[in-house]
């Protein structure tokens, strides 16, 4: 047994797979961080272990093949346990289930070059001393912000998501930013391999980082504790719904409406904002049907307005496009205002090369054949509320895991959240798109609204606490008056603070490397 666990297909194909699997039970809905601290450092031993096999034992392999086939076989247990639940939206046309397969092992195995490629490029470099810890801390921490960025980006479950049950945890990311936090706890889930190290300064190093674990819970438990001032005498009365509508019914817009406005309870003598969730509308005719408007105008009144997602198309110099939009609505379906959808979802809202694509019968995974265009209008929408302005962000659906649509656009007094997480079932999907939204409030210290259907509906503080909430697939609605919090306008430039921690990282380790630390 024990010639088995030194043998080169357990050391750099299992073991690194285990590990890699075993990470996504630190997400939501499982929330078991501490297992972070048990991966990483198993997979910092591993790679000084397959380095120094590499030199004897496995020499007669190509030298480097070890590091990347060790960070491959991590990166997809990684992202295929992680992840696995976006094939679920491949199931609901018959057309799409061929590619099931791709989406459950290719996406994972491409992915996993955000570990791969890393560990190729430090493997050599590791040794089990204090300054590898930088370095490996440092290069994870590109790798993950390159992720965010490339290929339109994917920023889902980054360390730093595995702390989303813990507000206290997480108050310093209105100072640094996600990325700079995300660096710290990458740094810190890796300080247990220092002691298997021989090097003396090993438990001085080990104190410092459990320190710092403790006086940034202290410091956010501090601030959670803090009022945060906020101008009482102005405030609008919200109401969230949810109607947990199976997508197969989403052909009958009239009973969709219909269904979301009797869960909506709406009171004409009481001025509210009623969000109902992205893609309450398919057709983007709606606006013109006389049924659709009838139901609104006989169960809405002018103190109201509705916020909700629907299809739209417009016509521009480049012919007819359409876009995923949200949209502020009266009682008589006129649009106050609208928001076309930024970051689109690759394949579930546009097909890349689409023309290639297209001669093969291939097309996106949500209803109609022609891809989405990217929204080129304004990113925030401004209502005028009986004598003052409101600021909110609009993010749709998958807008919410990216930072940077936060920090670029910081003058606002709310976000604005809508989802349609049906397409994810039961698994563990919604949770995981959720714990984004509380990092956002955090980082941009500002109330979330959020409606998702079959998805978690909440309103969300500026601290990260959930206020009120409706469970997926639960229907109904959650009511609440926000008060309308004054930001401002002057925003720290957070990427530019994690490049010179970054750069003070690689500073430390060819400091500590001189030294022999």
């Amino acid at each position: 047994m024990l010639n088995f666990f030194n043998k080169r297909f357990f050391i750099i194909f299992l073991f690194p797979l285990l590990l890699g699997g075993l990470t996504s039970l630190s997400f939501e809905p499982f929330n078991f961080f501490f297992i972070n601290f048990i991966s990483l450092s198993l997979l910092f031993i591993s790679i000084t272990y397959v380095k120094r096999k590499s030199k004897n034992i496995y020499r007669k392999k190509p030298y480097l093949s070890n590091f990347f086939i060790l960070g491959t076989s991590f990166g997809f247990g990684f992202f295929f346990f992680g992840i696995y639940w976006i094939t679920h939206s491949l199931t609901f046309d018959d057309s799409f289930k061929i590619f099931i397969p791709i989406g459950l092992f290719l996406i994972p195995l491409f992915l996993s070059l955000f570990f791969s490629i890393p560990i190729l490029f430090i493997g050599n470099l590791c040794n089990r001393d204090i300054s590898s810890i930088f370095l490996i801390s440092g290069i994870f921490s590109i790798s993950d912000f390159l992720r965010s960025k490339i290929l339109t980006g994917f920023p889902w479950n980054l360390w730093s998501y595995s702390f989303s049950w813990s507000e206290e945890s997480l108050q310093i990311l209105s100072s640094v930013g996600f990325f700079s936090l995300n660096l710290l706890f990458i740094t810190i889930f890796f300080i247990p391999s220092v002691l298997f190290f021989k090097n003396k300064s090993k438990y001085l190093f080990f104190s410092f980082f459990i320190i710092l674990f403790f006086s940034n819970y202290i410091y956010g438990s501090y601030k959670v504790n803090t009022n945060l001032k906020e101008n009482n005498f102005n405030s609008i009365n919200f109401k969230i719904v949810s109607a947990s509508v199976d997508l197969s019914d989403f052909k009958n817009e009239y009973e969709v409406a219909s269904k979301l406005i009797r869960y909506s309870e709406p009171n004409k003598q009481k001025k509210t904002i009623f969000i109902w969730p992205e893609g309450v509308f398919l057709n983007n005719d709606f606006i013109k049907r006389n049924e659709i408007k009838n139901l609104f105008s006989q169960n809405f009144s002018d103190n109201h307005l509705i916020i909700f997602g629907a299809n739209t198309k417009k016509l521009t110099s480049q012919g007819e496009k359409y876009f995923n939009s949200m949209l502020v609505v009266d009682k008589n379906l006129n649009i106050i205002n609208s928001y076309d959808k930024k970051k689109l979802v690759p394949f579930g809202e546009f097909l890349p090369l689409e023309n290639i694509l297209n001669s093969f019968g291939l097309k996106k995974i949500t209803p109609g054949y022609a891809s989405f265009s990217s929204g080129d209008s304004k990113s925030i929408m401004k209502l005028k509320i009986d004598s003052f302005d409101v600021n909110f962000l609009p993010l749709i659906c998958y807008e919410i895991i990216f930072p940077d649509l936060v920090q670029k656009n910081p003058d606002f007094n709310f976000i604005i959240n809508i989802s349609e997480d049906a397409w994810f079932g039961k698994s563990i999907g919604p949770h995981q798109h959720f714990a984004k939204a509380i990092f956002r409030s955090i980082e941009s210290r500002t109330y979330i609204l959020r409606s998702a259907n079959k998805g978690i509906s909440a309103f969300i503080s500026p601290k990260g606490k959930i206020l009120k909430i409706l469970s997926a697939n639960e229907m109904g609605n959650i009511e609440l008056e926000v008060p309308i919090v004054e930001k401002s306008k002057k925003t720290l430039r957070k990427d530019l603070i994690f490049l010179l921690l970054l750069f003070t990282y690689i500073s430390i380790f060819f400091v500590l490397r001189k030294f022999k630390i």
